[in-house]
């Protein structure tokens, strides 16, 4: 088994968790009430900014040209390409960015943005890696689970979002970073990146429990 199958496999239970959550399922279904879309996406817009940061980290800590490259890369990605998805529904709900950065994160929102900040800057591009993953993974598998149900990707309002996250360009992003943390996994401390994996994908599912009752 591969290391990143390994870190699929120890989060298994928590993302099985994350596909059956009512938050996810609604926008599956078309039933999430658009209040609590709302809330989700700007509190997401907020994460992605720190997570953006993350893989900055990388680009500071790595050694290699490629390897600066590729984490270059993906803070371009996520600020000019995954934050256009929220940027179309917040210009669809009448949400300025100027709005948006008014917002205080919710408590758990900060918990996870810290404990990725803290991991990135105590580690190297291994752990930033399997910080980062976790999110990116999730997500991909969530969108493409979504993508399969008949009508989803067609919904009216839902489906863009189902649509950005089953994209080829989304995946292939993902599979690049399930790569990379197979790459820089060997000799690394698996125990530390199984342990940071697991801690984000639980933040993940945190993240949707936030989202749901709208924690402030």
């Amino acid at each position: 088994m591969t290391i990143a199958g390994q870190l699929h496999e120890a989060a298994r239970p928590i993302w099985a968790a994350c596909l059956t959550h009512p938050f996810v399922t609604g926008i599956g279904d078309g039933t999430l009430p658009v209040e609590r879309f709302r809330y989700f996406l700007l509190q997401d817009y907020l994460y992605l900014f720190d997570y953006a940061r993350v893989f900055a980290l990388g680009v500071a800590k790595a050694r290699e040209p490629a390897l600066m490259r590729l984490f270059s890369a993906n803070v371009d990605a996520i600020l000019n390409g995954e934050m256009d998805i929220h940027r179309s529904y917040m210009a669809r709900l009448g949400i300025t960015e100027e709005q948006v950065l008014s917002v205080r994160p919710a408590l758990d929102n900060l918990a996870y943005t810290s404990y990725m900040l803290s991991t990135a800057y105590a580690g190297g591009p291994a752990e930033i890696t399997a910080s980062i993953l976790a999110c990116s993974w999730s997500y991909a598998e969530i969108g493409q689970a979504l993508a399969r149900q008949p009508g989803a990707a067609e919904h009216p309002f839902y489906g863009t979002w189902i649509q950005g996250y089953a994209s080829a360009e989304y995946a292939a992003t993902n599979q690049g970073l399930i790569d990379l943390i197979n790459r820089l996994g060997e000799g690394a401390d698996l125990q530390r990146l199984e342990e940071i994996f697991v801690a984000c994908s639980r933040y993940e599912l945190g993240f949707w429990d936030m989202a749901w009752s709208m924690a402030p």
